[in-house]
């Protein structure tokens, strides 16, 4: 599994930052029209192609299987609802947000590509309900997911990075601070540098 792990809100920052060295990148879109849904998701799944990048398509799940996207990261709302079965039949991996150990449990029975921790910091990007869960608590998730990778996303910088993956994440999940960076494209290439060593 990739180290870096870039999560965007608009194709644009896909356009913008992929063609830098990015190799794994969500999009995660929210409150857009269904149709502006759909045009960033192929849109995004055609450039991610060109550059030989892995897009994972947040959430839509179905159209995802519509536009033959290969990868979903879902959260335990959407796993309520997703169709795990047409996911697979249709060889579309998909990760899996996990906040507990019983929600660590059930994505794991579903034989995810991997998990997802977090925040493992406090985070500004969204108001959550989880309190940071911490170097100690990645530790322990990597013992339980075993084989299964573990991705840590909340409040991560590339000074954190080495702690974040000697506790036992294999990716690394960056939203805000690639997000509200003042050069976008100079913070990636930071990152990128700082998953690689």
């Amino acid at each position: 599994m990739e180290r870096f792990y870039l999560i965007v809100s608009h194709v644009d920052r896909i356009e913008l930052l992929v063609p830098h060295g990015v190799k794994l990148v969500q999009l995660r879109l929210k409150d857009l029209p269904l149709a502006e849904v759909k045009r960033q998701i192929a849109r995004a799944r055609d450039f991610c192609a060109v550059h030989g990048a892995q897009l994972v398509v947040n959430d839509y799940w179905e159209l995802a299987l519509d536009l033959r996207c290969t990868f979903v990261h879902l959260g335990q709302e959407d796993m309520e609802t997703a169709d795990f079965k047409a996911l697979n039949r249709a060889g579309i991996r998909y990760g899996l947000s996990t906040h507990d150990e019983a929600e660590l449990d059930r994505a794991l029975s579903h034989d995810p590509a991997y998990v997802a921790l977090g925040p493992v910091y406090p985070t500004l990007l969204k108001q959550m309900k989880w309190a940071p869960q911490g170097l100690d608590r990645l530790q322990k998730w990597k013992q339980i997911a075993g084989q299964t990778p573990l991705v840590a996303i909340g409040g991560l910088t590339p000074e954190r990075l080495p702690d974040v993956f000697a506790a036992g994440a294999d990716s690394a999940a960056v939203v805000t601070d690639i997000q509200t960076a003042p050069h976008p494209e100079a913070r990636t290439a930071e990152w990128l540098k700082a998953c690689a060593t």
